[in-house]
């Protein structure tokens, strides 16, 4: 018998600033308080570990060749987080021990570009504590651009969890109907969307995209406060100057395949909140619109997807 229920989890935390050891110890302790709470996923916001780039904004960020700017990059360079060296070890096992699957942004730094520069990344941890994507984020927005690196297709993927099929994009990216075509056409009926923090964001497109797909749209946002900024960052006075008392207020929330709330956003407030999905539901509206299915035209119109990791040499030994 088809599993039709699922319980899942938002993490909606503030991390330890560009600090990767404190960061993954807080990932880890919600991962746990999922665990307890009978969760079979839980998700955090868009580069939790170790932080989004926050200062880009608020110290002219533009400036070329500024020594600011790039003593704070270096900072938060030597922070990100190279999975091939083992820095997400810790929170695969505990996922693994908890049997609890995990989707968790990241800021990547990535082995097979050099190892110098940073990406956006998406990462989904199975119930076994196996990483199955790495989504880099196809095009960063805006000042993101300054700090971070353009992806590629690879992590274009859904995985199976209980009877649902899960998939995900960060921020902005849930903008981009092509992205999201790649999704739908997967099977996707669980979007995650991670989110640094803002409910004048998440209010809209959560539901916009649930609507879209007939599928249960889960907004993972985090929070950012002055006092979340740990006193060893790199010209923290500069960058408390002009910060507001909250850089990011959250916004998490849950809309069902008939875009309606689930879970309003949830402002300011660190918590995990839960949440229990039935998938009888997204049977229940795709009866009259499916996107990848009964509602698409494939002979007409036709999505192609480079699934390939890029790098910049390939190697014939």
């Amino acid at each position: 018998m088809e599993n039709t229920q699922i319980k899942i989890g938002i993490a909606q935390i503030a991390p330890v600033w560009l600090n990767k050891e404190e960061s993954t110890k807080k990932v880890i302790s919600f991962i746990e308080e999922a665990a307890k709470e009978s969760c079979s996923l839980v998700t955090f916001g868009e580069t939790l570990l170790p932080g989004y780039p926050f200062w880009i904004s608020l110290t002219n960020g533009a400036e070329f060749n500024s020594k600011i700017q790039k003593k704070i990059f270096a900072h938060y360079l030597k922070n990100s987080i190279n999975i091939e060296r083992g820095d997400l070890k810790d929170v695969c096992e505990t996922a693994k021990q908890l049997k609890t699957a995990v989707y968790l942004g990241i800021a990547e730094r990535a082995e097979n570009r050099g190892g110098h520069s940073i990406y956006c990344s998406l990462i989904y941890i199975n119930k076994l504590g196996e990483i199955k994507s790495v989504h880099r984020k196809l095009q960063p927005t805006f000042e993101e651009r300054l700090c971070w690196s353009p992806g590629d297709g690879n992590g274009l993927r859904v995985h199976k969890l209980e009877g649902f099929t899960v998939g995900g994009l960060n921020c902005w990216e849930n903008w981009m109907p092509l992205s999201r075509t790649a999704l739908y056409a997967q099977g996707e009926n669980l979007h995650v969307a991670v989110w640094p923090g803002s409910a004048q964001i998440t209010n809209d497109i959560t539901r916009f995209v649930a609507k879209e797909s007939r599928s249960f749209v889960i907004s993972a946002s985090g929070l950012m406060r002055k006092e979340d900024f740990p006193a060893e960052t790199p010209h923290l006075d500069l960058i408390l100057e002009k910060a507001p008392e909250m850089l990011a207020n959250g916004g998490s929330c849950i809309a069902g395949p008939d875009g309606e709330w689930i879970i309003p956003p949830q402002i300011g407030e660190e918590q995990l909140i839960t949440a229990e999905l039935d998938l009888n539901s997204v049977y229940e509206e795709r009866q009259n619109f499916d996107p990848s299915g009964h509602y698409s035209r494939p002979d007409i119109t036709q999505l192609h997807v480079n699934r390939g990791r890029q790098a910049l040499v390939k190697f014939n030994d």
